[in-house]
């Protein structure tokens, strides 16, 4: 039975998107007839929103002009649930350098640094490491790319597996520092401790014992940041190509 904040939706099931290719665009903001059709959603049931980026990213993506996303979603992920917002207010939340340790960090980023100086693409930007509370996002273009650069960049690892090849080197070098290396979005991947991939946000809806909860997302192969908590038996995933395929998906499960 869910509690008294969402005894009057009608049907007592939560609704979970990723952000980027899922809401909006990558990197761009929600529109407004994205927001109504999300809107009439929560009319029915809860509604949620799981980002890897961090709070400030995924509430501003999600926001438009007097509508704020803590006050349009009933629950606010960041950081895949290491920032956390229920119905406006902040939950708990975890540290990844508390985790790791300044130490280990440093001899991590050190090599990350190094590796992505050896490595030889069209171009590269800035902001290769994105330090983060309950992670760090490693861009070997670098998160200061244009959204042009961004999908050629896109295209280009899709043709030479860069972000595939630096995350196995990864993985080997540091498989006793208990991390998870998940590729997403089109210019990066995350590192996180095992277990603080996007599940990690269902510990903080497991007390309202929804009926069903479901997850909508578009990197939910295996290695994708949406892969595990599409797998996970507690949710019922599904895969989606962009915004509009989204919306077209929700018109018809759910009769909007």
């Amino acid at each position: 039975m869910v509690s008294a904040a969402f005894a009057a939706r009608p049907q007592k099931k939560l609704v979970l998107f990723d952000v980027d290719n899922t809401l909006t665009l990558a990197r761009q903001s929600v529109t407004t007839e994205m927001m109504d059709l999300l809107r009439a959603l929560r009319s029915k049931m809860v509604v949620g929103v799981v980002g890897g980026s961090d709070f400030a990213k995924v509430s501003g993506q999600l926001s438009l002009p007097r509508a704020k996303a803590i006050d349009e979603f009933d629950y606010v992920f960041g950081e895949n649930g290491l920032t956390a917002y229920k119905l406006g207010q902040e939950l708990p939340t975890e540290s990844f350098i508390k985790y790791i340790g300044e130490e280990r960090y440093k001899v991590l980023a050190n090599f990350i640094l190094h590796y992505i100086a050896d490595i030889d693409i069209p171009i590269k930007r800035g902001t290769f490491i994105e330090f983060r509370n309950g992670m760090i996002n490693v861009s070997p273009i670098g998160r200061n790319a244009t959204i042009q650069e961004r999908l050629d960049f896109q295209e280009y690892d899709r043709q030479h597996g860069i972000r595939a090849a630096f995350v196995k080197v990864l993985q080997e070098k540091f498989s006793d520092y208990g991390l998870t290396f998940s590729v997403g979005g089109q210019i990066s991947f995350d590192v996180f401790p095992h277990g603080w991939d996007k599940t990690f946000c269902l510990k903080h809806v497991a007390d309202e014992q929804f009926e069903e909860i479901f997850f909508f997302g578009d990197n939910t192969h295996k290695g994708g940041n949406d892969h595990e908590i599409y797998e996970d038996p507690r949710t019922i995933g599904h895969t989606v190509q962009n915004p509009a395929h989204t919306a077209k998906l929700l018109k018809e499960m759910f009769d909007l």
